[in-house]
């Protein structure tokens, strides 16, 4: 038998605060990003930027677990954050190896996929569907 959990109206879960905090992180990625170009100390911010997102990532994917094994709901979010996960990786090598033509297309759409996740969490926690329009 499965025991479906909610959320009480206007308290965030484990699930949302780790979506939030890897879209924070990946965009002040950005803004290092451009710091790296102007500052001295661009690289430095980039680099522990790098290693904060990653944990983030990590979290995310724990996240994810943690949510689905109480109420034995779908599997789905789990998906979205492993494959999260090997994107940051990928991001992680391209970065180190320094091929600015594919770390930075892949971080916008890291960007844009964490925005798109966290848009998603935050409309089935209160209950609205992003298809759905009222007139």
């Amino acid at each position: 038998m499965a025991v479906q959990t909610t959320t009480a109206p206007g308290r965030s879960t484990f699930l949302q605060v780790s979506i939030a905090l890897q879209t924070l992180t990946l965009f002040f990625q950005a803004v290092t990003a451009g710091l790296l170009l102007s500052t001295s100390y661009g690289e430095v911010l980039h680099g522990v930027g790098a290693r904060v997102m990653y944990g983030a990532s990590m979290l995310y994917v724990l996240a994810a677990i943690l949510a689905w094994r109480p109420g034995g709901g779908s599997p789905r979010p789990i998906l979205y954050a492993s494959g999260f996960l090997a994107l940051a990786s990928v991001q992680v090598v391209l970065g180190i190896a320094h091929m600015p033509t594919l770390h930075v297309p892949l971080g916008v759409l890291m960007f844009g996929l964490s925005v798109l996740a966290l848009g998603q969490a935050l409309s089935r926690a209160l209950g609205v569907s992003p298809l759905r329009r009222t007139v």
